[in-house]
C-alpha cells in the first residue's frame, strides 16, 4: 500500500458557505461596511474609538504607556492617538498623583457623551450584521469569538488586528 492508503481517506473538502476562512472574512467584510461610515469622522476611526472606549470603561491605567500595553498599540503611535483624542476634546492628560512623571489619559465629558452616542450606533451596526442569529445566538457568539479571538490574553487589541487585515 502506499503511503495514502484507501483506508487513510484524505480530509473532506468544505463546501465554500462551511469554510471557516469564508466566513470569518464575510463576516468581517460586512462589519467593517457598517462601522466604517460610523466612526468615519471619529480621530483614528475604530483604533480611536476602541481606546477611548477603554479610557472610559477600565480607566484605571496609571499612564499613557500603560494604556498603550494594554491595547497593544505602539507606544510612539499611542502618543499620536492621545493627542488626536485630546485635540478632538475627547480626553485629557493629567498628572498621576502616584508618580508625577506620568500622565494618566482621562476622558471628558465630551468624551463620555461622544462614546455612549457612537456606543449606540456602533451596538446597532453590530446587530444587523448578525441580525441571522437569535438574540441568544448572538450572545453566546459574541462570547465564543471573544474567547477564541484572544485566546485568553486579554490585552490583545482588536484594532490592531482589524488594520492587519484592513485592504491596503
Amino acid at each position: 500500500m502506499t503511503a495514502l492508503s484507501s483506508s487513510a481517506a484524505a480530509p473532506r473538502q468544505p463546501h465554500p458557505t462551511e469554510d471557516f476562512g469564508w466566513a470569518l472574512g464575510v463576516l468581517l467584510r460586512e462589519y467593517r461596511d457598517r462601522v466604517a461610515p460610523i466612526l468615519a469622522d471619529f480621530p483614528q476611526g475604530e483604533r480611536g474609538y476602541q481606546t477611548l472606549s477603554e479610557v472610559v470603561v477600565h480607566g484605571d491605567q496609571p499612564s499613557q504607556l500603560a494604556l498603550a500595553n494594554r491595547l497593544g498599540i505602539d507606544r510612539t503611535v499611542m502618543t499620536y492617538l492621545v493627542d488626536d483624542l485630546e485635540d478632538a476634546g475627547l480626553v485629557a492628560r493629567r498628572a498621576n498623583p502616584e508618580d508625577r512623571r506620568q500622565r494618566r489619559i482621562v476622558p471628558t465629558g465630551q468624551g463620555h457623551d461622544t462614546l455612549a452616542e457612537l456606543c449606540v450606533r456602533v451596538v446597532g451596526a453590530e446587530a444587523l450584521t448578525l441580525a441571522s442569529l437569535t438574540p441568544d445566538e448572538r450572545v453566546v457568539f459574541r462570547r465564543l469569538l471573544i474567547k477564541a479571538a484572544s485566546g485568553g490574553d486579554p490585552s490583545l487589541d482588536p484594532c490592531e488586528v482589524a488594520d492587519e487585515l484592513a485592504p491596503r
